[in-house]
């Protein structure tokens, strides 16, 4: 039972060692920096979205905020 421990132990090491090859291997990096890259598109599409929204909700609320500063003075008049 040892010994089966043991050989689990240095085929996972074995199998760990051929992995980070594997993950560190010039390919592998091309594809990293492809995904990196489609991210930061991705983001900097959602950040403009983002502020274009904030510049339709702050027009709305200058908007809203004109609505009732108008209807606050035709109520002063009204009761005058």
């Amino acid at each position: 039972m040892k010994l089966k421990g043991i050989g689990l132990f240095a085929l996972g090491t074995l199998f760990g060692l051929e992995g980070i090859k594997l993950l560190s291997s010039k390919d592998a990096k091309k594809l990293y920096a492809h995904c990196t890259a489609g991210v930061l598109r991705v983001k900097d599409a959602v950040l403009d979205q983002v502020t274009t929204l904030q510049e339709n909700s702050m027009d709305i609320y200058e908007e809203a905020k004109a609505i009732n500063e108008e209807r606050s003075g035709k109520e002063d008049e009204t009761e005058e």
